[in-house]
């Protein structure tokens, strides 16, 4: 089976992950899984999840090897990973590795590992620009961070449902679920209704 791995670092208001999905697909995926966390978390719950369910002789397909991971460190645990389990990891247009029989050949493994170095170079120098850039902007005067929340900025189906969280009938997490938002966010609009 082929399993589609696409992720992006930041939620799918802010990023647009559709365009590795259609990759994906156009490779040959049968299954995608798709999540939006930083390239260098220690945990991403979906390539986690894709690793527990792929079966020998099956085909992890991603479009980059950044996509993976962007530390070097993870990406070899990756590898290993992909080798004990008898699987094939295809990079789009980049690279195909064969781990089906259990071994890796040595300069395949060597590339891979310099791809990573690569990627987590490129984050190190995304970070690097910036802070430089904050730096730059706070020195001129800027606010760096979200503006403030006012009582204006509180959505209405938070104030249509607020009146049963103050009679009890709804406590936070459900007051949460039925807004579709965070518990942190709906704490942050009753201290604003309430403080």
């Amino acid at each position: 089976m082929n399993h589609g791995y696409a992720r992006c670092s930041t939620n799918e208001t802010k990023q647009d992950i559709d365009r590795q999905v259609r990759e994906l697909k156009a490779a040959g995926a049968e299954s995608l899984f798709v999540e939006y966390e930083h390239g260098d978390a220690d945990e991403k719950k979906q390539l986690s999840l894709l690793l527990e369910q792929a079966r020998p002789g099956d085909t992890i397909i991603t479009t980059e090897v950044s996509r993976l991971s962007r530390s070097t460190k993870q990406l070899c645990e990756i590898i290993d990973r992909i080798q004990k389990q008898k699987l094939r990891l295809e990079i789009i247009g980049s690279i195909t590795i064969d781990c089906r029989s259990g071994e890796l050949d040595p300069m395949t493994k060597a590339f891979l590992q310099m791809s990573g170095i690569f990627a987590e170079l490129e984050l190190s120098m995304i970070r690097s620009r910036v802070r430089s850039g904050m730096a730059n902007a706070k020195a001129k005067g800027a606010k760096i961070g979200r503006p403030q929340a006012t009582v204006d900025d509180i959505p209405a189906v938070f104030l249509r449902h607020y009146p049963a969280y103050k009679k009890k009938q709804l406590n936070v997490s459900e007051l949460a679920r039925v807004c579709d938002l965070s518990r942190t966010t709906v704490y942050k609009y009753i201290d604003l209704l309430e403080g």
